[in-house]
């Protein structure tokens, strides 16, 4: 790495440094060590991360961990896949540390044996749903209707799945019990109203 004065002995100004790896603690290490020695604007990246899924777990432990501790002003996410999904990655990471809040936060339970719905599939649906939407609110996606709406009472809305039916809950109340068919629609309409 040069060191900073030499940048300052040839003039330059506006710079940001970027120091990538597709080594992960690699890159970390780099970039810790940029930040000590140096007050430069420093650019996140894992390099040549891979995949969707791997680029994805890669960008997440690397450019999250630095962006909490305050290292980093300016991110890139790196993927084998279509460029779109680097955006969206990039954005997850930010508002998975709190760094993006002009958005909806999006919590889910996994599988269990209580769960009578298509859990996986309703939960990627109101992802989905939920994003184009710029109100920083908690949503909740439960499985079931015993646990959910008190383990999610943290969230701002929230739907709990039942056998057929399912809860519409804000804060840990029940709204109201709606068919499985509606949850979906239904969930929708109450954040419409946030």
């Amino acid at each position: 790495m040069y060191h900073a004065s030499l940048l300052e002995k040839f003039d330059f100004n506006d710079i940001v440094i970027s120091i990538k790896s597709s080594n992960v603690e690699t890159m970390i290490k780099a970039y810790e060590l940029a930040a000590e020695k140096c007050d430069y604007p420093l650019h996140l990246g894992v390099t040549e991360a891979g995949t969707e899924r791997m680029g994805i777990i890669k960008s997440s432990i690397g450019i999250g961990s630095l962006l909490t501790r305050g290292i980093g002003d300016t991110i890139r996410v790196s993927l084998t896949d279509e460029p779109v999904k680097e955006v969206f990655a990039a954005f997850d990471i930010l508002k998975a540390i709190g760094l993006k809040k002009d958005c909806p936060y999006l919590i889910s339970c996994p599988t269990c044996g209580r769960t009578r719905i298509d859990l996986v599939g309703l939960a990627k649906q109101v992802e989905e749903r939920l994003r184009d939407c710029k109100k920083p609110i908690k949503v909740a996606v439960m499985g079931c209707v015993v646990n959910g709406p008190g383990e999610a009472k943290e969230a701002d809305i929230g739907i709990a799945g039942g056998d057929g039916n399912g809860l519409i809950f804000k804060k840990g109340e029940i709204l109201r019990k709606v068919d499985e068919k509606d949850l979906l629609d239904e969930l929708m309409k109450e954040i419409e109203k946030l």
